[in-house]
């Protein structure tokens, strides 16, 4: 975890949390694209194209669940998340559409409403 604190140390925290939410939609974005990847491979499993498609839009899909996942410790730091909140972070990883709740609800700094 040193290592992530030395990166993102010459960073602001304005950035990083512009970042954090850009990558949360992000990766929630690339999530449908996913899903129209398998549909489309579902009825063309012959095809080139969709094979294609689904090795780049996979690609592009784990370059942002990856960064979601590396702004995960330093969003915790900035936003003061507990041992309850960051869990549910990274478990809305792994779940559609998931990372833009964490974007809307618990990525605040002001979460009392």
């Amino acid at each position: 975890m040193e290592f992530i604190n030395k990166f993102f140390a010459k960073y602001s925290q304005e950035q990083i949390t512009s970042w954090f939410k850009k990558i949360s939609v992000a990766e929630a974005i690339s999530w449908v694209l996913l899903f129209s990847a398998m549909i489309w491979i579902r009825y063309d499993r012959e095809g080139l194209l969709p094979t294609i498609y689904i090795i780049i839009i996979g690609n592009i899909h784990g370059l942002f669940f990856s960064l979601y996942l590396l702004l995960l410790y330093p969003a915790r730091k900035i936003y003061d998340w507990d041992d309850e909140d960051t869990v549910f972070a990274l478990i809305a990883a792994f779940f559609p559409f998931a990372t833009i709740w964490v974007e809307k609800k618990l990525a605040h700094f002001n979460r009392e409403e």
